[in-house]
């Protein structure tokens, strides 16, 4: 414990849970501040002596910070094990890569499902609200206390993006290299919309109780499920959809009722139910609140480009996927061409797929190709063997 800080670490040789004392305060755009902090991360590979190969990889709505390791609930596999690796572009034997649960979440760090440790019951609905700047600031802690003054390189894809454009913005000389996957500027009404019916879906359900269902031990899984099913439809794409699932039957037959006569019904079933096994419905309702109110132009007089004129040094890549329908395309280039206005350093990748939104998390040749280029090239700037 350090006493001057009240800065606490419990780690492991690949991360643990960093807390901060009441002294150490992360203060949030609402207004409120949150005293004792706790963000649970994952570490990969090695600080090197110079502490200039750290990787910091921020992660999407639902992801965590298991993303090259097996998931703790699930057992299943990292979410990014195709990307960090034995040589993949993320490889340990070269970076420190660092990810951490965002605030907010509901793996480790503090989100709703935390004590509250003025009450003794979990925070509910008094969790103050939070947004993706509030995200990076804590994230900027977390730096802080492992020692690492700059960023070889942020990192992310979709929410993980636009942390990576906060970033961006507000510590720019603590950053090298920016990579933002599959993002957006801002968020638009359809997505707005579509977050707007995942959460009443949430809080229809009669075990929600308000946001005190923890202390009433029962949790909202219906609704939750709900929420996820129609999310997972953006993430994906019709020829995708039409590829895996066409019409397909269930079995032989129509039921002639509503259970899942579509293997496509089945499938979203599935995503919902196995979801609410690893996901808390207090921190969808946050995180996606927090998404609905990114806007990065706004705190720069509605221009883009004046976000990015402190970043001038850093180098970034943008990289998107045409069949994207919930970041599509024009919000990769309406980024490329803020940073081109700021004087700033950017590369450009528009990946033909016909796999969605999601395509960052699944195999995609071209993506590797193209992070692990810009890396390299970044990598040979910054000395780095």
């Amino acid at each position: 414990m350090n006493r001057q800080t009240g800065l606490m670490q419990m780690v492991g040789t690949d991360g643990g849970l960093m807390r901060f004392g009441p002294d150490s305060p992360l203060r949030l755009d609402s207004g409120a501040r949150l005293d004792d902090l706790e963000i649970a991360y994952r570490t990969y590979g090695k600080l090197n002596a110079e502490r200039s190969n750290a990787v910091l990889v921020c992660h999407a709505l639902t992801g965590d910070q298991h993303l090259a390791s097996e998931h703790p609930v699930t057992g299943k596999p990292g979410w990014w094990s195709r990307v960090v690796g034995p040589g993949l572009p993320l490889d340990p034997a070269r970076y420190f890569i660092i990810c951490s649960n965002v605030v907010g979440g509901c793996m480790g760090t503090t989100g709703p499902s935390s004590i509250d440790p003025v009450t003794g019951r979990a925070y509910g609905l008094s969790f103050p609200m939070i947004t993706i700047a509030d995200m990076v600031r804590a994230q900027a802690m977390l730096i802080d206390a492992l020692g690492i003054e700059t960023l070889f390189a942020a990192v992310g894809g979709s929410m993980g993006g636009m942390q990576v454009l906060q970033w961006a913005a507000d510590f720019p000389q603590r950053l090298f290299s920016a990579v933002c996957i599959a993002a957006a500027p801002r968020h638009s009404a359809q997505n707005i919309a579509f977050h707007e019916v995942g959460r009443q879906a949430i809080m229809a359900d009669p075990d929600w109780r308000g946001g005190d269902y923890a202390h009433l031990g029962v949790r909202p899984e219906k609704g939750l499920a709900v929420a996820r099913m129609a999310a997972h439809i953006t993430y994906l794409s019709e020829p995708a959809l039409q590829r895996k699932f066409g019409r397909e039957l269930q079995r032989d037959g129509l039921s002639w009722g509503f259970d899942a006569d579509f293997q496509v019904e089945s499938y979203l079933r599935h995503q919902g139910a196995s979801f609410v096994d690893r996901f808390d419905a207090n921190s969808y309702l946050y995180i996606t609140r927090a998404l609905d109110y990114f806007d990065l132009a706004a705190g720069h007089g509605g221009v883009l480009a004046e976000a990015f004129r402190g970043a001038r040094d850093v180098r970034f890549c943008v990289l998107s996927f045409t069949s994207d329908w919930l970041y599509p395309t024009p919000e990769s280039r309406s980024i490329v061409r803020a940073l081109n206005a700021a004087g700033c350093r950017a590369s450009f990748v528009e990946i033909e797929t016909d796999k969605g939104h999601d395509a960052f998390f699944l195999d995609e040749p071209v993506m590797k190709a193209s992070l692990g280029g810009f890396l390299d090239s970044a990598a040979h700037a910054r000395g780095l063997p």
